[in-house]
């Protein structure tokens, strides 16, 4: 009985271990696909396209994508590079949301621009005590009066939490106490948002070359 038990038990976790990553991913994609598709409600109540009297899912999420590309798209050529100046230099003259916007403006190109420098390289550091040890990403390097009451080089990092690595802290850290990882900066998210369960693969050490 207790061999059936196990058996039934066993069972039943391996369609949870199946269902429930699969039912949170859809449960993503509808929360995503729902909201673009709450922007058709921007448009006026006869440009709102309808099919059978019913609004057709996922047709706002779709425009929204289109609308993206087309915007990208313009903005590549000389004509829209120089409105987007323009509106950039406009928005930043309007008082209070001018420093937000440059703010915004100035943490989307570096967590989007390929040129960016955003969580490229994932690091090894003692946080938050000695002797207790975290996933860490390199940002950057501190600047302005920071650096005047800094000691030897140091580097910018952020910590996530787990699960949930958009959250976290921003640390300055000595250079020399940072260890930098043989790891993809994916790899450890995924080993971050795990918990540590998934652990990444040992990286594969070169053969040593025999003395001459």
């Amino acid at each position: 009985m207790t061999t059936k038990k196990a058996t039934l038990k066993a069972v039943f976790l391996t369609g949870l271990l199946v269902l429930v990553p699969l039912g949170i991913t859809l449960w993503v994609l509808n929360l995503i696909i729902g909201t673009m598709d709450e922007t058709l409600l921007l448009l006026p109540e006869s440009w709102q396209p309808r099919h059978f009297g019913m609004r057709l899912p996922g047709l706002g999420a779709l425009l929204t994508l289109a609308f993206v590309f087309a915007v990208g798209l313009f903005t590549q050529n000389f004509i829209g590079q120089k409105l987007v100046s323009w509106w950039n230099a406009l928005v930043r003259r309007i008082p209070l949301v001018g420093p937000l916007y440059s703010s915004v403006q100035q943490v989307s190109d570096t967590l989007l621009s390929s040129n960016g420098n955003a969580f490229r390289k994932a690091l090894l550091i003692e946080y938050p005590r000695r002797g207790s040890w975290t996933i860490a990403f390199l940002t950057g390097a501190p600047g302005g009066d920071v650096v005047n009451h800094l000691q030897g080089e140091h580097v910018s990092v952020y910590v996530p939490t787990t699960p949930n690595p958009t959250s976290g802290f921003f640390l300055i850290v000595p250079k020399s106490e940072v260890i930098e990882l043989d790891m993809s900066v994916d790899v450890a998210l995924k080993y971050i948002v795990s918990m540590g369960v998934v652990a990444p693969a040992a990286p594969s050490r070169r053969p040593i070359d025999p003395p001459l």
